[in-house]
């Protein structure tokens, strides 16, 4: 994983505009984050602190990866929507790289962004 997120970086440092390659290096770090965790203790971490960044970023991770899309979207909406400040702007940063993992075009995606919206404005 750590060769693929150089190649990507690389790539994206030769051509800053490859949607492909930044879509990969999404996917690369999504991976690298995940690596190793334990799913029931993600979740049970994530369960205890619904306001803890951290805590949430990680569940909405395992999530992802886990196929569960919508539920990853559905917890970072509403953490933002609870938050404010660098906290808020973390989790939507990350949300954003989430749905370039799914893909931008995709149906839950698109639902998702509608509500982000909603919660920002």
């Amino acid at each position: 994983l750590p060769a693929a997120e150089s190649a990507y970086k690389q790539a994206l440092n030769e051509k800053p505009n490859d949607n492909e390659a930044a879509i990969g290096l999404n996917q690369v770090r999504l991976l690298m984050r995940t690596e190793g965790k334990d799913l029931a203790a993600v979740r049970a971490a994530g369960a205890a602190a619904p306001d803890d960044l951290h805590a949430q970023l990680d569940v909405a991770d395992m999530d992802l990866v886990g196929g569960h899309v919508e539920d990853a979207f559905a917890r970072l909406v509403a953490f933002i929507g609870r938050n404010a400040g660098e906290e808020k702007e973390t989790a939507r940063a990350r949300l954003v790289e989430l749905y370039s993992v799914v893909g931008v075009g995709d149906a839950r995606v698109v639902a998702s962004r509608q509500k982000l919206a909603r919660v920002l404005f």
